[in-house]
């Protein structure tokens, strides 16, 4: 059963415990999507039978903390920083000494809409959707995590393919990326107040960060908070192995579930 949802990466801990068990060695899984170390005041929705969740790019977030606390030479646990991981889906952690106290459910409709998923939507709206008949459960919920925001309004979920439509002059088009970019933004400007605006860095990263307009527009936006620096891509392999050698080092607590 998934419980907090279907996604690819429920195939780890599977997969981990086969080759465990076929050669008879630890397994390890490093920074699942559904780390949590969410501060209990970050999980009030404002519906006692709704809690928010943490359900985020964990595994990369983790490792460009990582990588900005070596380049900079200071540990981790002391820094305060926000990471917005740019992908099909998009999540900004909240980092604070450590830990990531606060994060958008990247998953289920939380947070700036993608190329992907819908984002926050008026709720009021989104009830009178799935009372209106047209719909099925898992239609809408296809469009909130799969079928929303690019490929919802553009029927991509390729930016390449968005930004060579509005170089052809569709405007359209230049306005749903706009309003992405804007989302994104906010989201950030957000995560600040929870630093109380005492930022260290704010960290970019993700496939979509390899797209340099999209980045220096988000820098004009959200620069006035703290230094951005942009880590492209996000090299899942050498993260999952990076995880594994501070575990071997000694480094981080290895926890049993």
């Amino acid at each position: 059963v998934e419980k907090w949802g279907s996604h690819a990466s429920n195939l780890g801990a599977v997969m981990a415990f086969e080759f465990a068990r076929e050669w008879g060695v630890p397994a390890w899984i490093v920074d699942p999507v559904v780390v949590d170390e969410m501060d209990e005041i970050a999980r009030i929705s404002g519906m006692p039978e709704i809690q928010r969740k943490s359900i985020f790019h964990a595994l990369n977030q983790k490792a460009v903390v990582y990588r900005y606390a070596k380049e900079v030479n200071r540990p981790y646990r002391e820094l305060r920083l926000i990471v917005a991981h740019l992908g099909g889906g998009v999540s900004v952690g909240v980092h604070r000494n450590g830990r990531v106290v606060d994060v958008n459910d990247a998953l289920n409709g939380d947070g700036p809409f993608t190329p992907e998923r819908s984002g926050s939507v008026p709720v009021g709206e989104l009830v009178k959707m799935c009372y209106s008949g047209k719909y099925s459960s898992e239609e809408l919920i296809n469009k909130v995590s799969r079928r929303g925001g690019f490929v919802a309004y553009l029927g991509t979920n390729d930016v390449r393919e968005v930004k060579k439509r509005i170089k052809e002059g569709d405007g359209f088009a230049k306005l749903i990326y706009d309003a992405m970019i804007y989302q994104i933004g906010k989201e950030i400007g957000s995560a600040a107040t929870v630093l109380e605006g005492k930022v260290d860095a704010i960290i970019i990263t993700g496939g979509v960060a390899y797209d340099s307009e999209l980045v220096n527009r988000l820098k004009e936006m959200i620069g006035f908070i703290a230094d951005v620096v942009v880590y492209p891509g996000e090299d899942e392999m050498k993260a999952l192995c990076d995880g594994a050698l501070r575990a071997l080092r000694g480094e981080i607590e290895v926890k049993v579930y």
